[in-house]
């Protein structure tokens, strides 16, 4: 608990509310009353439905006279939310698309993702999976792009609700993993946190404390579900904290401890918000409930016939609500031995069951039946409801089945469908990298050839025989590590050398100096990394930085910066970035480097191990110095992923 303590610590109201509504009042122009009502609905989504819900209303009158991109992207999903904790799914889904719309049009990247995650709960809640991951896959890309741990946290906590629908031990298991760490990226963002991100937090929370329920860890559980309730009071955050009493309320049934239930289920009604309808017929019925318990049956019949009331006054009616207040009727006059009565309320609730098609429930029901006939003698009957019971359970079971074969289908297809783009992605990488590497750079090949030639036409045939020896030998491993995705250091620092050195003699006439160092703690025979990985930039800093100086200086240093990555740093002291684009404009030449970096940086993005946060593995900077304007030469640190060597090149 102190860690979520010391976390509201960042926490402050985003805007003084009734400040707002005082300036809402006052004002008389409509831009101005359509902003300020924008901020209030921002908050009041969260604290305060009913308020919200009248200035989404003026909101919408003042966008049909003037219509504003930015403000009606927030009606629609302050609406989609707000129809969301009302369980009006389609409504939500509606305003999503909507939203949607707006957003892919106004082009903000980061925007459109959190609103992918927002639109993938509301998927999950209609029970569409698939449609929830491929919206959380197109939220992922935006991520990668521009890194936020926050909205990682909300994507992996929206992972981690579809494996709790999934509801088998496995994937609990998995939920349970993807909730906290969730929680963690969340919990350890450096920015203040959002009413949004405690929305989600409470989500996480919630989820971890029904799984636990699941697995029969009801302290587990009740600690979770406590945990929602503290971050709700302290945010303000009344939308569903009927809801939660409700939660923590059934924990202390199963931990037997029906003083503490009595509680939470009293505080659930004593909740004024009229989203808390179903949570407050639910909270009277297990206070009913908790009063049976008791023996306190003309209590519990009171509490029971108050959640049937509230129930009858929605006008969407659920029949499997009726039909367990049914069932606890049934038993309540069960243990009153007042068999007739009980037996009409075992009717009425096996015929809500049906009505919903309920199978699980009818199973239940008519196996308490036959218990109920077979009490009095009737064994005629109680055999009837026990073979019916029999054959419900049976079409339950197969019902169960097919659904979860369903489930495992789309879970499998998706994943299937991630794994396959993922590789496809690859695979094109490494397509393109074997064209750069056969034709490695024109220019390059041309100018080693060209001074080889001039060697042979010399008659300098010894030096012409070491230089076309080398040049092969570079072509070769050039054209033998295309078809490799990993070599060793050793083996990288090798193909570094050959290259350099056929510049250094052939192109630059030892008018070129390198130099490349190894940290002592790197064991380069037997450390793997990508192929060729460090070559285009080195290429680049040949081409674009010194092509054009005299007294050329390539350094190349690798340094281990952690157990799974090597900082690679290639230096030069060339003319800088500036003046070579301003070369490179006037030529229109050279544009084989440009095409080699990125594909290397997209490369690096795969091959780069899931652990990491950052997304960016490459930086490129200007060296200059303190008396001189000018650049002095390039910078390029490059962040090597540390891969195992396959066992055919040891």
């Amino acid at each position: 608990m102190a860690a979520l303590n010391l976390l509201f610590d960042y926490f402050s109201p985003i805007l003084d509310l009734e400040e707002l509504e005082a300036k809402l009042e006052a004002t008389r122009r409509p831009e101005i009353k359509a902003k300020i009502i924008d901020d209030l609905t921002s908050v009041y989504s969260y604290t305060n439905i009913q308020r919200a819900k009248v200035l989404l209303k003026d909101q919408r009158e003042y966008l049909k006279r003037r219509p504003n991109a930015d403000m009606e992207l927030n009606f629609h999903l302050n609406s989609a939310f707000i129809e969301n904790q009302f369980y009006n799914y389609p409504l939500a889904e509606h305003h999503f698309k909507k939203a949607i719309v707006i957003i892919e049009e106004l082009g903000d990247l980061k925007r459109q993702a959190e609103i992918y995650i927002d639109y993938a709960g509301i998927c999950i809640n209609l029970e569409k999976h698939e449609n929830s991951l491929y919206f959380l896959e197109k939220a992922e890309k935006h991520v990668e792009a521009y890194p936020d741990p926050i909205l990682h946290g909300r994507i992996i906590a929206r992972k981690g609700a579809i494996n709790l629908y999934y509801g088998e031990y496995d994937e609990y298991t998995k939920a349970v993993e993807l909730l906290l760490k969730a929680e963690r990226e969340i919990n350890t963002a450096t920015q203040n946190l959002t009413l949004k991100d405690y929305y989600f937090l409470t989500l996480i929370h919630s989820g971890l404390g029904h799984i636990y329920t699941r697995l029969n860890d009801l302290e587990n559980s009740l600690r979770h579900y406590n945990r929602v309730l503290e971050i709700c009071e302290i945010t303000g955050m009344k939308t569903r904290l009927s809801y939660h009493y409700v939660n923590i309320g059934k924990c202390y049934i199963g931990l037997d401890e029906i003083d503490n239930a009595e509680k939470s289920f009293k505080e659930a009604i004593l909740i004024e918000e009229m989203v808390s309808y179903d949570s407050k017929a639910s909270a009277y019925g297990n206070l009913g409930y908790c009063y049976f318990l008791r023996d306190n049956f003309d209590e519990a019949l009171k509490m029971y016939e108050r959640a049937e009331h509230i129930y009858k006054t929605k006008v969407e009616r659920n029949a499997k609500n009726f039909s367990v207040i049914e069932v606890w009727k049934a038993k309540l006059f069960m243990a009153k031995n007042e068999r007739e009565r009980a037996e009409r309320h075992f009717i009425n609730a096996y015929q809500y069951a049906k009505d919903a098609k309920d199978f699980q429930q009818l199973s239940e029901i008519a196996l308490s039946i036959a218990q109920l006939y077979a009490k009095n003698g009737d064994y005629k009957n109680a055999y009837e409801y026990q073979v019916f019971y029999s054959q419900v359970k049976a079409r339950d079971n197969e019902i169960t089945l097919n659904k979860r074969a369903l489930e495992l289908e789309v879970k499998y297809e998706a994943e299937k469908r991630a794994q396959e783009t993922k590789m496809l992605r690859l695979q094109a990488t490494s397509l393109q990298l074997k064209a750069l590497r056969a034709q490695m750079n024109p220019h390059f090949m041309y100018n080693a050839l060209n001074s080889i030639q001039n060697y042979i036409t010399s008659k300098e045939v010894k030096d012409a025989a070491k230089y076309l020896a080398k040049f092969a030998k570079l072509m070769r491993q050039s054209l033998d590590y295309s078809d490799l995705e990993i070599i060793s250091l050793e083996k990288e620092k090798e193909f570094l050398e050959d290259y350099l050195y056929i510049n250094q003699k052939l192109r630059f006439r030892d008018k070129l100096q390198y130099q490349i160092t190894l940290d002592e703690e790197l064991e380069e025979d037997i450390i793997g990394v990508p192929t060729m990985i460090v070559q285009p930039y080195v290429e680049n800093a040949i081409e674009h930085g010194l092509r054009t100086k005299e007294g050329g200086m390539v350094k190349i240093d690798f340094r281990l910066k952690d157990d799974y990555t090597i900082l690679c740093t290639v230096t030069d002291n060339g003319i800088g970035r500036k003046r070579a684009k301003e070369i490179k404009e006037k030529e229109k030449a050279y544009l084989h480097q440009s095409k080699g970096t990125a594909i290397t940086e997209d490369r690096l993005r795969l091959l780069h191990n899931s652990r990491f946060r950052e997304k960016v593995f490459v930086f490129t900077s200007d060296l200059i110095k303190d008396d001189l304007a000018e650049s002095t030469g390039t910078k390029v640190e490059i962040l090597i992923p540390i891969k195992e060597i396959p066992l055919k090149q040891s």
